[in-house]
């Protein structure tokens, strides 16, 4: 059973306790701005649709992340690193099948770079030095990972994670890894904008508001209010 499927089942009562007792790494208040990318892609002049995907956790608090970024025009939770045949909850559940909770998210390069999305996924959705977990969710398919989809991706999120080692960024090693997309599956429809449809949730108030909150802090200028998304064909 994952962690946040425990979180889900126990009694409400406790977990509030634990939102007031404790705090998560993501709520910690020295929460800060990581520098841009030195290398990146230029904005484009007219308007287009590119495609990036990362996991960082359970998906939920990252899907919400990219869906308050301008310039995002549709975020999708779902599962990649494994096959067809275990693209479902249950099956990722185990740990076993090598996919990880995933969000694809759909850009306007002309709006947002891909670098600016790294740096907002790096200094808000995940702590990048935690090995398969990410705070309470542990398993394999709870691993940080960059999947590019292009040569210029990879290029990209190579140098960023170069620039962040060397800036020692973070207090231990980056631990994310970068490794080309094969596919994309999407999640079943009832994981699909959870934070929308469950804001009250306590798994969602400890673990994913606050990186929405700091999203809002950190960036101001890139921060907007939820749209409504496309919604995926799901099977």
């Amino acid at each position: 059973m994952t962690h946040h499927t425990i979180f889900r089942v126990l009694p409400i009562a406790l977990l509030m306790l634990a939102t007031t007792t404790c705090q998560p790494v993501s709520a910690a208040s020295d929460v800060t701005l990581l520098p841009a990318p030195r290398v990146d892609a230029p904005k484009t002049v007219t308007h287009n649709d590119q495609v990036a995907v990362f996991a960082g956790g359970c998906f939920w608090g990252v899907e919400a992340v990219f869906q308050r970024i301008k310039g995002v025009t549709q975020a999708t939770a779902g599962y990649s690193g494994g096959n067809t045949d275990t693209a479902y909850y249950n099956a990722v559940s185990s740990g076993d099948t090598g996919h990880a909770e995933s969000v694809r998210v759909h850009f306007d390069p002309a709006t947002v770079s891909y670098g600016t999305l790294l740096q907002a996924f790096f200094s808000v959705a995940l702590d990048p030095t935690q090995v398969n977990r990410q705070g309470p969710d542990h398993g394999s398919q709870y691993r940080s990972v960059i999947f590019y989809t292009n040569d210029e991706q990879q290029q990209i999120a190579t140098a960023y994670l170069a620039q962040l080692t060397a800036a020692k960024s973070f207090r231990a090693s980056i631990v994310t890894q970068l490794v080309p997309l094969k596919a994309f599956y999407p999640a079943e429809a009832y994981h699909q904008n959870y934070f929308e449809k469950h804001p009250n949730a306590p798994y969602i108030v400890y673990n994913d508001a606050p990186k929405v909150a700091h999203l809002k802090q950190l960036f101001p200028d890139l921060y907007r209010l939820p749209q409504q998304f496309v919604q995926v064909q799901l099977y």
